[in-house]
């Protein structure tokens, strides 16, 4: 009988040991690797918008998730391997921060993992990436900003804000491809604009385009979207500023930095809804089966303190308009 009772004692102490041993094992953690187009200062909108779509759904990094950041720093390169570094990580998903150029090398780099979009680049279904919006069946999902495509609408505030505007000087990274500045030309002639597109290429060709513009005096700067361009914000900006041009640009940043005016999706509630996908995606569900979002929301956010160094006066039908004003 003793016999028996110990038997039995010690079976329940051995049960009790393992279930105690299995439960002090710590969960895994999901990793999501970031990878984005910029360097770290200029995408810092973009990822605290993120994190803070995050924290709202209960993920904080460090402790029930753990991001692996690449930067890129506007070089589309170095896209490919920072990519296959991600992938070599084993992380869960991927945020792709960036446009086209930048989503591609993902793709290729892995078929299996998912990858979320965070708005930049042209239509995700004409540059390949989904099947459709409302089923991208494939491994990528996530926003599209319409980035792009509202240049035309761009250039219409832009002549409204700016009544003298006649000429108007386009910063384009040829990298990004020709849409955008088709789009821009055939708009311009509808609003009987003058337009030269600028071309940049590399890092280098900054202070000659720049030059250029300088002698040509145009009563306006357009700056298009895409890796190179976006981190070098403070560069443009400082240049407008010193030329006294106004400016129009693709994304709200650069008004923040001193630019003059911004037209385009709500960026902010744009990075924070990434992490719906995120969540989405961590919790079980296919990217394949995940709709592609557009924005519902565009918000006109104009620099009063830039036009007032530039000697502008902003028509207040266009000041009533604005969803943002930063004096």
């Amino acid at each position: 009988m003793n016999n028996r009772v110990f038997t039995l004692a010690l079976c329940v102490m051995l049960f009790a040991l393992g279930a105690f041993a299995q439960a002090q094992q710590p969960k895994k953690v999901p990793r999501i690797g970031y990878l984005s187009a910029r360097d770290q200062a200029n995408d810092s909108p973009r990822s605290g918008g993120v994190l803070v779509g995050l924290r709202e759904l209960g993920y904080v990094d460090g402790q029930n998730i753990a991001i692996e950041y690449r930067y890129a720093q506007g070089k589309p390169e170095r896209f490919s391997k920072l990519a296959k570094e991600l992938v070599r990580q084993k992380v869960d998903l991927i945020v792709a921060a960036g446009g086209d150029l930048l989503i591609g090398p993902i793709m290729n780099a892995t078929k299996t993992i998912p990858i979320i979009m965070t708005g930049g680049g042209t239509d995700p279904v004409e540059a390949g990436f989904v099947k459709s919006l409302a089923q991208p069946g494939g491994n990528v999902t996530g926003l599209t900003n319409l980035v792009m495509q509202l240049g035309g609408k761009r250039l219409e505030l832009f002549k409204e804000a700016v009544p003298n505007l006649a000429r108007v000087a386009i910063l384009h990274d040829p990298a990004t491809g020709d849409d955008e500045r088709e789009l821009l030309l055939s708009a311009a002639r509808t609003l009987r604009l003058t337009v030269q597109p600028w071309e940049l290429r590399r890092t280098d060709d900054f202070d000659r385009v720049f030059v250029a513009i300088n002698k040509d005096r145009p009563d306006g700067l357009y700056v298009s979207t895409g890796a190179l361009l976006n981190s070098n914000q403070i560069r443009i900006v400082s240049f407008a500023a010193k030329s006294r041009v106004p400016s129009v640009y693709g994304r709200r940043e650069y008004v923040e930095n001193g630019g003059l005016m911004y037209y385009g999706a709500d960026l902010a509630a744009s990075y924070r809804r990434v992490a719906y996908y995120v969540d989405k995606i961590l919790k079980g569900a296919k990217p394949a089966d995940l709709p592609v979002e557009q924005p519902t929301k565009f918000e006109l956010v104009i620099n009063l303190k830039t036009a007032k160094q530039l000697g502008l006066s902003i028509p207040p039908n266009v000041l009533v308009r604005a969803d943002r004003v930063i004096r």
